[in-house]
């Protein structure tokens, strides 16, 4: 265990079935957290609380795509109704774009990009608050990305999607201060899971000589430094783990 910083805790992880996700549901649950696993894929997230109770960790599983407002409200729901509340919200599912530029972009995929990296964290933000509230406030962590602040070539719904979040992050911050909820947008920089695959854009951060590349645990300490601030602690902050910016 690290130290039991997050002992007694309960957070809650949106995109916990891989990637970044499943490395910050690890590394909460090392930390002595009951961690909710939130995801797409029920077999994943079955193996994802396996791996996590098989080395003396508390987890549960929750399929639930986030785009779906209505499942979203029954699996925030249930959690409210078998654990009263949550301390923090990791909310990290995220898709990435092929890099193509507006003018030949596929309407209907710009679309779900949108709508899972922005109206998802809006649907689950949403819905965590309350549960929040319960436990006397808590924290929400927003996966952000670089891209949310300076955008880039042939990626205009992913950068579209995470300068939305960025928003997000600021007017909510303020929204839910008076109760004790801090709001925070964490930025990985460039990560090697199955959503970067391609490091084959000869243009993108992962062919950046001076950048740092990371597997998804390099994260994590980020992640539990903002899960463990203390109140008021800050809000309506961009933390990143990029090498530089543009």
């Amino acid at each position: 265990m690290l130290s039991g910083r997050l002992n007694s805790k309960l957070v809650l992880v949106t995109g916990a079935s891989r990637g970044i996700g499943r490395a910050i549901a690890y590394g909460c649950a090392d930390a002595g957290a009951t961690v909710l696993c939130v995801a797409r894929s029920a077999r994943d997230l079955a193996q994802t609380v396996a791996d996590i109770t098989s080395a003396g960790g508390r987890a549960a599983a929750y399929a639930c795509d986030v785009t779906d407002v209505v499942r979203v409200s029954a699996v925030f729901s249930q959690v409210r109704a078998e654990y009263g509340g949550v301390d923090i919200a990791m909310l990290n599912a995220g898709v990435g774009d092929e890099p193509t530029e507006l003018e030949a972009s596929d309407p209907q995929r710009w679309t779900e990009v949108v709508a899972t990296n922005l109206f998802g964290a809006y649907y689950c933000a949403r819905a965590a608050i309350p549960l929040l509230k319960m436990r006397g406030g808590g924290r929400i962590v927003m996966v952000g990305s670089g891209l949310g602040h300076h955008g880039h070539v042939k990626h205009s719904a992913y950068s579209v999607s995470k300068a939305g979040l960025w928003m997000l992050v600021r007017v909510l911050a303020d929204e839910v201060a008076q109760h004790h909820i801090s709001v925070n947008e964490l930025i990985p920089g460039p990560v090697l899971t199955h959503m970067t695959r391609p490091a084959t854009d000869p243009s993108s951060v992962f062919s950046i000589e001076s950048e740092w590349v990371k597997q998804p645990e390099d994260v994590v300490p980020l992640a539990l430094f903002l899960a463990t601030q203390p109140e008021p602690g800050p809000t309506g902050q961009s933390f990143s783990l990029m090498r530089r910016t543009r």
